[in-house]
């Protein structure tokens, strides 16, 4: 909007706005409501086309099938009795694994469908893909009289890590602006593996665990056996399969953000790999223990290689979660000189606590729909700067994602823009302002008004008035600034004003 000469064309370069009919699209005259429909009000709907909605049907088939399969096969190999004991063990952690996982992902949270697809196809197409391969796998070295137990140190890493991450490959070829980056990545991979261990699980706790024990000894050893398996293998080890797979959700997300196509095609393909023998290393540690009978093999590989590695993944899991916070900081100042936005609001973006204080100020001055106003708000700025961040990036190569993102950035701005206005000049202890992009004019109960430079680092969010856009800049036409879309609702008195 404000920018001029060389750094306008540049943007413009980057972000194209060339909507049908060359001009410039016009404000919407009606702004949806916050929360209407359960998400970002006017956000344009992406057309399913027919190519789209048969992958789609597709996929629904194929995770049914899946889901069909393993319970017709866990339940004739297990019993009806142990099924259901396997499944309520296997069952408990899962909120859990799912909660740390979702933490992660609070500045921009993921559609809920895209996580239950990664779920579902970690729980069901990834296991019934392993178990065929593996028992496959187990049979034809028995046949060649070689250990069965190279099926879980050669086999098993292999198709277990390649499927877990296919369901989160297939959400980047098709839905690659949903993801944000490596936390996304982490996400989605995350609750893929899950999806697949507690399926596993089900099998260890229900067959080798209360099944067997029943066979043996009794009901009693039974659920002794289950308790000590799902001890050992989900309290001490039930972050093995999400750690194994991160590594793969690292690359996927690194190529997400990435407009190189050799990044795009190598930095997946290089996780997925170390995906692999981390699992590979993890299975080999219990087999050279078998096969030596030195505890000390296990217990060293855990305690110097897993442990390092999962605190490491940890570390890097918590600093990953900050940076679209950090993004927003460095983004968004964009649109604060073009007066969409005003730098205390910006600064409240930038980490969980400042947007929880946020939240807390909006309902304090606005009620229950300021509160979902200021979470909306901040959903969609989150968003804003993604788009842009990607934009400047190069991510979108072709014109139809370049108009694609022109039209998102326009429906986030509005979107903003009508969130603001639940709770924009409410709160009776802040100074009637208006913030015209370079400074505030804030009018002070004796009547009197003056110009006050923004501080260099504002943290309270005093959402002000923004005054009306200038005439956009001699662009070309169907270009524009950042965030020129027309007028915005104009200020209840012009900066200078006596």
């Amino acid at each position: 909007m404000r920018p001029a000469g060389r750094a306008g064309h540049d943007y413009a370069d980057r972000m194209a706005v060339t909507p049908s009919g060359g001009s410039l699209p016009p404000s919407p005259s009606v702004l949806v409501a916050p929360g209407a429909g359960g998400g970002v009000p006017g956000m344009p709907r992406r057309r399913l086309s027919w190519r789209r909605a048969l992958v789609l049907v597709g996929v629904i088939i194929l995770i049914a099938a899946c889901a069909i399969f393993m319970l017709f096969t866990l339940g004739t190999s297990l019993g009806p009795e142990a099924l259901l004991v396997g499944t309520a063990a296997a069952v408990l952690p899962v909120p859990v694994l799912v909660a740390c996982f979702l933490w992660l992902d609070r500045y921009e949270p993921e559609p809920l469908k895209y996580l239950i697809f990664c779920f579902a196809w970690g729980a069901f197409v990834s296991t019934a893909a392993s178990l065929t391969v593996n028992e496959t796998a187990a049979g034809w070295f028995e046949d060649q009289n070689l250990p069965v137990a190279l099926t879980a140190v050669l086999v098993a890493p292999f198709i277990e890590e390649l499927t877990k991450t296919l369901g989160p490959i297939l959400l980047l070829i098709f839905r690659r602006r949903e993801w944000s980056g490596i936390t996304d990545g982490l996400v989605y991979c995350g609750l893929s593996a899950i999806g697949f261990a507690m399926v596993e699980n089900i099998l260890y706790l229900g067959g080798y665990g209360y099944a067997s024990g029943v066979e043996q000894y009794g009901p009693a050893t039974g659920a002794q056996q289950v308790i000590a398996i799902f001890i050992v293998r989900i309290l001490l080890f039930g972050f093995a399969h999400p750690l194994f797979t991160s590594m793969a959700g690292i690359g996927l997300g690194i190529a997400a953000r990435s407009a190189d196509r050799r990044v795009r095609f190598f930095a997946p393909v290089a996780g997925l790999l170390l995906a692999m023998m981390l699992h590979g290393t993890w299975n080999l540690l219990p087999t050279l223990t078998q096969a030596t009978g030195q505890m000390l093999i296990s217990l060293f590989g855990f305690v110097g290689v897993m442990v390092p590695i999962f605190f490491g993944m940890v570390g890097l899991a918590v600093w990953l979660r900050a940076w679209e916070g950090r993004l927003t900081e460095r983004v968004l100042p964009d649109y604060v000189r073009a007066g969409w936005l005003t730098p205390p609001e910006v600064a409240a973006l930038s980490s969980l606590g400042r947007r929880h204080a946020a939240r807390v100020w909006a309902r304090r001055v606005a009620g229950d729909a300021g509160l979902r106003a200021m979470r909306g708000y901040q959903f969609a700025a989150t968003r804003l700067a993604l788009l842009r961040d990607g934009a400047t990036r190069g991510l979108d190569r072709r014109p139809v994602d370049r108009d694609r993102t022109a039209r998102e950035e326009q429906e986030l701005l509005h979107s903003i823009a009508a969130y603001r206005s639940y709770f924009v000049g409410r709160d009776p202890q802040s100074p009637v302002g208006v913030w015209d992009g370079h400074r505030y004019h804030l009018r002070f109960p004796d009547g009197s008004q003056r110009a006050v430079e923004a501080p260099e680092e504002p943290v309270v969010p005093i959402p002000v008035v923004l005054t009306p856009p200038p005439p956009p800049p001699p662009f070309p036409v169907g270009y524009g600034g950042p965030g020129w879309y027309g007028p915005r609702p104009a200020a209840p008195w012009p900066p200078g004003h006596r």
